[in-house]
């Protein structure tokens, strides 16, 4: 059973080359050899001699029977047709998928991201760290999909462009930080640079799922007319508030800063502008609500394209007859020259 499923990764990509197999038996049954047009030189007293030295019934008569194919040549059509057949192993178990759809995650990344106010695997944890398990596993769900990865704090850059590779785009997410982006936040940064990436590869439907924990602190790109330029093109934001939301009144919100509460009417209104939704996350539960929301109101089924990758074997049968043709010559020379 377990060699049954190892030579199902094998295949011939073009089979039916294996009709041509009895060609060489054909070409031989059907053209006939050139008759010999010249008349040989004899010399009379030559023939005389011989006709004397052996009685006629000793006189090997011709044979008129074709000659079989030799056993090297038939090996070396063989090779060839092998070779010709395309043989293939493939790399990946099953055919390539593609649901018609481009989506790019972006993450907040600045200073307060770092607030331990989540819970994961029974301890209190950070909020990119909740993050980060929550959506790895959004990611995988995501098979067909092309994803992208743009990272914000101060300014957004683009860590993954889109890409059927996901693993690549959660092996960057892991390996983002608090504050490589900038301590601030510039939400409308991260959705023209979306926008400018969207346009370059306007292919399929897009969607964007931004989550901060903030308001628009930082960046040239008001974050509202960005969302009316996206919704002119297409792009679908769903936006993701998460943590803790503090409502401040009176002296404590006059002495305290507000430039990391959370925004949320501008969250609401960039989801509505696109035709997104919003969605608010206090604790990592809600957070993985959100994700599965999000991914079934996503859902599409999945086109099956016949691309597979693989590895081409026809260079060892091709190889192989290269070989073989040059012993062919080499037997050739040496029974002319012996």
């Amino acid at each position: 059973m377990h060699w049954f499923n190892i030579w199902q990764n094998f295949e011939f990509l073009w089979p039916w080359m294996a009709a041509f197999l009895p060609l060489p038996w054909l070409v031989r049954r059907v053209l006939k050899p050139v008759a010999q047009q010249q008349t040989p030189l004899l010399a009379p007293h030559i023939v005389q001699r011989v006709s004397a030295s052996f009685a006629e019934e000793s006189l090997i008569q011709p044979n008129n029977r074709p000659k079989r194919i030799p056993g090297l040549f038939i090996a070396l059509w063989v090779l060839f047709l092998l070779a010709a057949m395309r043989p293939v192993w493939f790399l990946t178990p099953t055919p390539f998928t593609s649901s018609g759809k481009d989506m790019i995650l972006a993450v907040d990344l600045s200073g307060s991201m770092q607030k331990a106010d989540m819970y994961l695997g029974g301890q209190d944890v950070d909020r990119l760290t909740a993050v980060k398990s929550v959506v790895a596993e959004f990611i995988e769900q995501r098979q067909g999909d092309r994803m992208g990865l743009v990272v914000f704090g101060s300014q957004a850059f683009l860590q993954s462009p889109l890409t059927y590779d996901l693993q690549t785009v959660k092996t960057l997410l892991n390996e983002a930080e608090i504050g490589m982006a900038g301590n601030n936040t510039a939400i409308g940064d991260a959705i023209g640079l979306t926008l400018k990436h969207r346009i370059k590869n306007r292919q399929n439907e897009a969607v964007l799922v931004l989550l901060t924990d903030g308001s628009n602190t930082a960046g040239n790109v008001d974050p509202l007319e960005a969302a009316e330029k996206a919704g002119e093109l297409g792009l679908k934001i769903y936006t993701i508030g998460v943590g803790q939301v503090e409502h401040r009144t009176g002296l404590d919100a006059f002495l305290k800063s507000s430039k990391s509460d959370m925004d949320l009417k501008s969250l609401k209104q960039i989801a509505e502008l696109t035709q997104g939704q919003f969605f608010l996350a206090n604790d990592t539960q809600q957070l993985q609500e959100i994700y599965q929301a999000i991914n079934r109101l996503e859902s599409v089924e999945h086109e099956v394209h016949s691309y597979r990758l693989r590895s081409e074997l026809y260079v060892w049968p091709l190889g192989l007859a290269f070989a073989l043709s040059l012993l062919l010559g080499w037997l050739k020379l040496r029974k002319a020259g012996g």
